[in-house]
């Protein structure tokens, strides 16, 4: 049997999904620039695209900008937003526990002369919102949070957020990485004053390498890529056309699902916690299961180091996270485990499961039942 409870790092493309990227690729495969039949086919699959995920944010096509993915859409929130608007002022509030895409072009700017304020988070990845209203000032010219913490599953209170950002400055820009959010939840930027919104297709059962940055007609940004003057000269360079066309699929399907998914997850995600802490020192991080978001459960496994047993469910065709698979790469350590303030043990021995519609109990029983025989056998070896 084979298990794949590593969905926040990827999904599995839909049906249609695939369908659409086929036909993009070898029937309507013209240059969107180009002013031939072909041409126009192609960039007739950008504008439906485009409609469809303004459809399910509530905001207008125009706003709707497409990227290479949830990183670039990131950066360029980040950097563009600091670039335009530094006149103003050079202080930007962000969190101590961001995804890399985030935190190191805030680090980046910190090089270049900006002020940064990163505001902690409590032992359940909790944002303290007093703190971030302190924080703003009057050359606040951004803040950027993650709706959902891609390692622990807590949520940013959004809409409160918003608010509390507008009533302190209005001047100052609300960016939402919402990577893992978007699919999962309905966003609705105006109602939540968000300014900037980063999505990533892969994570919503589209195809990798494309995303979208949301833009609000009002703010200043400036681009980061130059070139042919692609997308009201904002982002240049050929469109993906299938992967445009793909994650604009994925988008409709997944939102005229939400309901439905959403509450399968949740199922699953409070079903397996359950069965987990009735194992031997097995500790959940983070939020509550039933309070995080509904497809991300962190837990560790006191005695076992995380690569340790992520390699041996995976004898097992089971595929499992030993953190954010961006940064697997590095030996850093996970700053969000960090910033929950877990101790070096829960640290090294965190694994993280993530689920999708296509999650099966079958699938979670399975891996219950190799953890039930792995982690003795495992504990053992790690002593000797």
């Amino acid at each position: 049997m084979e298990a794949y409870l590593d969905n926040s790092a990827t999904t599995r493309c839909y049906e249609a999904v695939k369908d659409i990227v086929v036909k993009t690729m070898m029937e309507d495969y013209g240059n969107p620039s180009a002013m031939h039949l072909k041409g126009v086919q192609a960039e007739n699959y950008v504008k439906e695209a485009a409609r469809k995920i303004a459809k399910t944010l509530k905001v207008q096509e125009k706003d709707i900008y497409f990227t290479s993915g949830g990183t670039e859409s990131d950066n360029w929130a980040l950097i563009g937003t600091a670039m335009a608007n530094q006149r103003r002022g050079k202080h930007i509030v962000t969190t101590v526990f961001e995804h890399a895409a985030v935190s190191a072009p805030v680090e980046w700017l910190e090089e270049q002369g900006f002020e940064i304020t990163r505001i902690p988070v409590d032992e359940q990845g909790n944002l303290s919102l007093d703190e971030l209203s302190a924080a703003i000032r009057e050359d606040t010219i951004l803040v950027s949070a993650m709706y959902v913490n891609n390692e622990l599953g807590a949520l940013l209170p959004v809409e409160e957020v918003g608010s509390l950002i507008k009533e302190k400055n209005p001047e100052t820009l609300f960016h939402v990485d919402a990577i893992q959010a978007y699919g999962k939840y309905r966003i609705y930027p105006k109602k939540m004053k968000i300014d900037l919104l980063s999505v990533s297709s892969h994570k919503i059962h589209g195809p990798k390498g494309v995303g979208f940055l949301y833009i609000g007609d009002k703010v200043k940004i400036h681009p980061l890529i130059l070139g042919g003057g692609q997308q009201k000269g904002m982002r240049s360079g050929t469109d993906n056309v299938p992967g445009i066309a793909g994650m604009g699929e994925a988008a409709k399907i997944i939102y005229e699902h939400l309901d439905e998914n959403t509450a399968h997850m949740r199922e699953l995600k409070e079903y397996f916690a359950g069965e987990l802490e009735k194992l031997e020192n097995v500790v959940i991080n983070g939020p509550e299961p039933s309070k995080g978001a509904p497809h991300i459960l962190n837990v560790s496994f006191p005695g076992v180091r995380s690569e340790v047993l992520l390699h041996a469910l995976e004898d097992k065709g089971i595929y499992v996270s030993a953190g954010s698979a961006c940064s697997s790469h590095k030996r850093t350590g996970s700053a969000s485990l960090g910033a929950i303030g877990l101790s070096p043990e829960r640290k090294e021995s965190a694994v993280r499961f993530s689920f999708s519609e296509f999650t099966s109990r079958e699938e979670l029983d399975y891996t219950l039942e190799s953890l039930r025989s792995l982690l003795p056998m495992l504990r053992r070896y790690a002593r000797k």
